[in-house]
């Protein structure tokens, strides 16, 4: 295979792709396969796929994780330290991820390969994860001015039925506002979710107006459209600069020290 840091071999036959995927797994080089196969599993249970088109990822780690053309999770995967095992077979090209203990295979049976790749990734990059919602919350408590002007939160995770209000406050009018919080995009699940939590409280307050605000770094197509149709509104907030106004605050605030209301036991 030589010594290039990247090989891709589209529709290779099974010999090919057995030499080639045995020399990326020695040499302990990421190897991606993009084919049709079946997947059995054997260990604390036993499962079997059937035949299906699937992404397989093989990490230098000795991790594999076997992805079905939608959702995030894999359909089958195996920890790092599996050892494996590369053979031809009647019916096409099996590999093999055993994990010593608890024993644990997974048997992936090609019967077409589209492409193969072993590369050699370099990552020395360091992780930073900017803030959790938590961390959101605690820098609205801080500076709720980051939300707008005038506004006092008097409350977290209140209790209502529906579940938890993030924040609860009030604004520059004397007006209640109910904040929900995502550090992701939100979709339309996190509008109803407030929605349900604006109705509880003007149901409790009936005289009183109430806000709703969703905070989130974005929203997914068709939200706006929704939260117009609610009546709520849509406030944008990078987590980023959340963690930015913590460390200014040298990384802590004190939930308690901002609200006079009561919180989640």
């Amino acid at each position: 295979m030589g010594e290039s840091s990247f090989n891709c071999i589209h529709m290779p036959s099974f010999g090919e792709a057995e030499v080639v995927l045995r020399d990326g797994i020695e040499r302990r080089r990421m190897v991606v396969i993009v084919g049709s196969c079946v997947i059995n599993y054997h260990g604390r249970a036993s499962s079997t796929l059937t035949r299906g088109e699937r992404l397989v990822i093989v990490k230098p780690d000795g991790s594999i994780q076997i992805h079905r053309p939608w959702d995030v999770s894999p359909v089958n995967w195996q920890p790092p330290g599996c050892i494996f095992h590369v053979d031809v077979v009647d019916d096409g090209l099996r590999l093999r991820a055993v994990r010593i203990k608890p024993r644990e295979v997974v048997d992936v049976i090609f019967d077409k390969i589209t492409i193969l790749v072993c590369c050699t990734l370099v990552d020395e990059g360091d992780f930073s994860l900017y803030a959790s919602e938590l961390d959101m919350q605690k820098a609205i408590i801080a500076y709720p001015n980051i939300i707008e002007d005038g506004l006092k939160i008097i409350s977290f995770e209140r209790h209502v039925d529906p579940g938890f209000i993030d924040l609860y406050g009030l604004d520059s009018k004397g007006r209640l506002v109910i904040l929900e919080i995502k550090r992701r995009v939100a979709d339309k699940s996190a509008v109803l979710q407030l929605a349900k939590y604006v109705n509880e409280v003007k149901s409790r307050s009936p005289y009183r107006e109430v806000r709703g605000i969703l905070v989130a770094p974005g929203i997914s197509k068709g939200v706006q459209s929704l939260l117009s149709s609610l009546g709520l509104e849509f406030k944008r907030l990078d987590p980023k600069r959340c963690s930015e106004i913590l460390n200014k605050s040298s990384g802590s605030v004190d939930l308690k020290k901002f609200i006079q209301g009561s919180h989640r036991s």
